[in-house]
Formats: structure tokens, C-alpha cells, sequence
């Protein structure tokens, strides 16, 4: 594992978290790990993996652009042993293969690691056609499959290195561009399945994967000049969602809030939801994402700002609800 100076962070985050993940990660776990086979839809220069296939063209395949197939590939490299990387953007990895998905690697629970890139909000100049907003919505009903959305570039790092480590098949669900926001400015445990608690606070919890974290800890800190003492957790992994840190937090707070850059239907929010809603006596949810509905054209953080995704619309959302 690379250490993590300031210099590697600071670095990371101007690769955003797709090129941590493929330019970095990537070729760290496959020094260690021969059976590391990485596949690609026709994406090796825009998700950062030429380095990837100068080093290792043995162990690179471009399958072109035919998704569906690229699944089925990895499902045979992976029955013969082989922990396969295979990745494209997230509106078409999840939606387009999701039969593939869910039959060849669901169902078999095939070491296959489908990464989407540019999820969410990022790629909104290319229009509806590129948006992921409701990946997680479809991917996580599929049977033995873990999903996972890291909140920054060290993050990603550290997904890639458990993912690898994992012989369960898994979605990794990376948001943003490049000069990601850094949330973790030092080593930390990262485990699956294990959500980490990067602000307390007694009033309202408020529970985000993604990019949505840095963007809740900002809120977190306007929150505060309101009077309003905010926990911020970070919940990397959707699936298996941590049931006690849910539990944890409806004792404690008076607000259950869900941010994430992702449709309000089927995502993180109903993620955490579906569990809340078996236990008693628990505080009222606010729901905080993207609205049901086809999002319109734009620049990355001009749509952020449109879909009220910044600290201070998210901050001023939970003043409203505490008031009421």
C-alpha cells in the first residue's frame, strides 16, 4: 500500500477518483496479483487507464464499445480464476449490462469488480443519455452483489485495494471530475460493509456517500452557526447497508437526513429507509438528492447547484425541517 503523504493526496485529487482508481490503484494491486485482468468498453484514455496498458497489455482488453459482451468476457475470465476490473461509464455498464450483470455475475457469484465511472451528475454536457442517476436503484437488487461508493480520491484508492482483496463480485460507483474535493487527509480503516463516523453531532445525522460527503461536512459547518449540531457519516457502502450505525444514529438525533448524487428513488436514501422503517420509534428522514425527473444539460457543479446539491441548500433544507 502507498503511503498516503500530503503530496500523494493532493495529487489524487487532481486525478479526481476515476484516475486514482485506474491510474493508481490499479497497477499497485497488479505488481502483487497476476490474476488482475482489467476491461474496458472503449474507455482506456478517458477513465485513466494507459498506464494500465503500457504496463501490463497481457493483462488489458478493449472489448470496444459492447458493454453487454465486455460482461460476459469477465464472467469467463473470472471462471478461470482471474479477479477481473471491468469498467465504463455507469449509465451504461449498469443499464445497458444489467442482464449480463445480473445473470453472469449475480448469479454466480463470479470475482468480477464492475467499476462506473463519471456517475451521477458528471458527465451532464453529454445530456441524458450519460447521466447515472438511477444505477443504484437497479444495481442493488441484484442478489450477492456489494456496492460501494467512495467520497474522495483516497477513497477510491482504498475500494480498489478491499475490492481486490474480495472474491464476491462488486459494483464501485465513483462520482466526480477531476480536482475531487479531499475528504481524508490521512490513513484511515476502510472496511466493507462498515460506514465511518467523520463528524458528531447531536441533532441530526446526516448520511452520504459519494461526493455528497465533502459537500454534508461543509453543510455540517453552516449547520453549526445555525445552532444546529450535525453528524456527518460516511456510507461507502450501500450494500450491505450498516445496520448499526442506522440504529446508532436514530437513537441519537431528532433528523435522519440522506444526501447523495443520485435519483431521491431507490438509492442510498430508500437504502437507508428500508432498514429504518423496522425499527420503532425512529426520527423522521429527509430525503436529499436528485429530483425524480430527466435532468437537463450542463456543467458539473452548475448542475450541483441546480438540483440544490451545494452545502448551503443542503444546510438551509435541514434548518427548514428541524423548524417544522
Amino acid at each position: 500500500m502507498t503511503n498516503l503523504t500530503s503530496a500523494n493526496i493532493r495529487a489524487w485529487s487532481r486525478l479526481g477518483q476515476m484516475g486514482t482508481f485506474f491510474g493508481v490503484a490499479l497497477l499497485e494491486i497488479a505488481k502483487s496479483r497476476d490474476s488482475v485482468k482489467v476491461l474496458t468498453a472503449d474507455l482506456a484514455f478517458l477513465s485513466g487507464l494507459n498506464r494500465f496498458k503500457t504496463s501490463y497489455p497481457d493483462r488489458f482488453i478493449n472489448v470496444g464499445i459492447a458493454e453487454q459482451n465486455m460482461i460476459g468476457i469477465a464472467a469467463g475470465l473470472a471462471m478461470e480464476g482471474n479477479c477481473v476490473f471491468t469498467t465504463t461509464y455507469a449509465t451504461f455498464i449498469t443499464m445497458r449490462s444489467f442482464e449480463q450483470i445480473r445473470h453472469n455475475l449475480g448469479y454466480h457469484n463470479l470475482n468480477v469488480k464492475v467499476i462506473g465511472s463519471s456517475a451521477g451528475l458528471a458527465m451532464g454536457m453529454s445530456g441524458n443519455t450519460h447521466y447515472a442517476i438511477e444505477d443504484l436503484s437497479l444495481i442493488r437488487t441484484i442478489p450477492n452483489l456489494i456496492v460501494l461508493s467512495p467520497a474522495d480520491s483516497v477513497e477510491a484508492y482504498m475500494t480498489a485495494l478491499a475490492a481486490a482483496e474480495s472474491d464476491l463480485p462488486i459494483y464501485i460507483r465513483l462520482t466526480g471530475g477531476l480536482n475531487c474535493p479531499i475528504v481524508y487527509n490521512e490513513s484511515y480503516d476502510f472496511s466493507i460493509g462498515k460506514s465511518i463516523m467523520l463528524r458528531e453531532g447531536g441533532d441530526v445525522t446526516i448520511i452520504a456517500s459519494g461526493t455528497m460527503v465533502y459537500v454534508s461536512l461543509e453543510a455540517a459547518k453552516l449547520l453549526e452557526s445555525y445552532g444546529i449540531s450535525a453528524a456527518v457519516i460516511n456510507m461507502h457502502t450501500i450494500k450491505p447497508i450498516d445496520k448499526e450505525a442506522i440504529e446508532i444514529a436514530c437513537k441519537r438525533s431528532q433528523l435522519i437526513v440522506t444526501v447523495e448524487e443520485h435519483n431521491v428513488v431507490g438509492g442510498l436514501g430508500a437504502a437507508v429507509s428500508e432498514y429504518k422503517s423496522t425499527l420503532k420509534n425512529t426520527p423522521i428522514q429527509l430525503f436529499i438528492g436528485i429530483p425524480d425527473t430527466f435532468c437537463k444539460p450542463g456543467d458539473y457543479k452548475y448542475l450541483l447547484d441546480y438540483y440544490e446539491l451545494s452545502p448551503n441548500s443542503i444546510a438551509q433544507k435541514i434548518k427548514k425541517t428541524m423548524k417544522q
